[in-house]
């Protein structure tokens, strides 16, 4: 990557900002973030000291400015969206920022000439797995308006490849958790917010019956991961899974989130499912191994004691941060 000017949309969220420390360590020759700041935040960046990097607040919406900023760059790797909390409240937003404003920036993309195009989808795309593991060549039978909006902006970005031969590749990272992820507002996951809850002695809220399954991934596997897409020529055309390989339900990670913090009294409270919830999502990597090389690194246990110990280290108590918790966050009302 050290020969390349990239830009990240989204580079100041939790995903986005692990791309940029990663591709900042390549020495990746000028990485510049765009992000409007609603789910991403400075802080995110304000360990990565380098005079390659820089971070600008713009709408990918805004077209135009866009156009100016994607020039002269050599890959875009594009992971700015709206989440799924945030569509059940707001679908028109979450289409307009996850579907349109892809095709926006795909059409800007090809005109001003960046070499390749990464478009950072979901497993959301899939809904409920009909079998497992979970090919690429799996349904997509999206369950919420995110899910939905997602998979528009992945069939746009194959669209540009199949009719312009414009290089695109499609990702679709499955639960991606670690440093800086969301446990706050609509953007809250669940792994930081059951890590939190049990480190302060507060009951883990389970949506459902807890026998739903996810494949959660280390934040530094999906990203590298996201890099490999990038500067991979036979992934050029492609969609590719990037997970762990491995499922866990719900209330089996409660159990080792409780152990991981040594807190085995921590009790669960089991709430009405969450609307256009997905029951089982589970990886095949094949793909991703043969095309990308990639091999995910962290186990789920490893993983869950990095995310504690930067917590412990982050200076705020679990206490200050659930401040900032909504625990049945899809019912946010929009104010603006």
């Amino acid at each position: 990557m050290q020969n390349n000017r990239v830009l990240i949309t989204g580079g100041a969220g939790f995903i986005g900002s692990e791309l940029v420390r990663q591709l900042v360590a390549q020495e990746t020759q000028q990485v510049i973030v765009v992000d409007n700041l609603v789910n991403g935040k400075r802080e995110n960046l304000k360990d990565i000291s380098s005079d390659k990097l820089e971070l600008i607040v713009a709408d990918i919406r805004d077209s135009d400015r866009m156009a100016d900023l994607m020039s002269g760059v050599d890959i875009v790797f594009h992971l700015a969206c709206l989440g799924v909390r945030h569509s059940i409240h707001s679908p028109d937003e979450n289409h307009q920022v996850n579907a349109t404003a892809t095709l926006q920036l795909l059409r800007s993309a090809k005109a001003v000439g960046v070499s390749r195009f990464v478009y950072v989808s979901s497993s959301e795309v899939y809904g409920t797995a009909r079998w497992v593991p979970m090919s690429e060549e799996h349904p997509t039978f999206p369950m919420t308006v995110y899910g939905a909006s997602k998979l528009a902006g992945e069939c746009y970005t194959r669209a540009f490849y199949e009719t312009y031969g414009y290089p695109t590749v499609v990702v679709r990272p499955f639960n991606a958790y670690g440093p800086r992820c969301h446990h706050e507002g609509d953007s809250g996951e669940v792994i930081p917010k059951f890590l939190l809850r049990s480190m302060a002695g507060k009951p883990m809220v389970i949506f459902g019956d807890g026998t739903q399954t996810r494949d959660f991934t280390y934040v530094s596997d999906t990203a590298k991961g996201i890099i490999a897409a990038g500067c991979t020529d036979s992934a050029v055309g492609q969609t590719i899974n990037l997970g762990s390989g491995f499922e866990i339900a719900v209330n089996d990670l409660a159990k080792e989130i409780a152990s991981i913090v040594d807190r085995a009294d921590t009790s669960v409270i089991h709430d009405e499912p969450r609307p256009g919830d997905v029951l089982r999502l589970y990886a095949e990597l094949t793909k991703a191994q043969q095309l990308l090389g990639f091999k995910p690194q962290v186990t789920l246990r490893e993983g869950l004691i990095k995310l504690r110990d930067w917590y412990v280290s982050s200076g705020k108590s679990p206490e200050t941060l659930l401040k900032d918790e909504f625990v049945r966050n899809w019912d946010i009302t929009k104010v603006n």
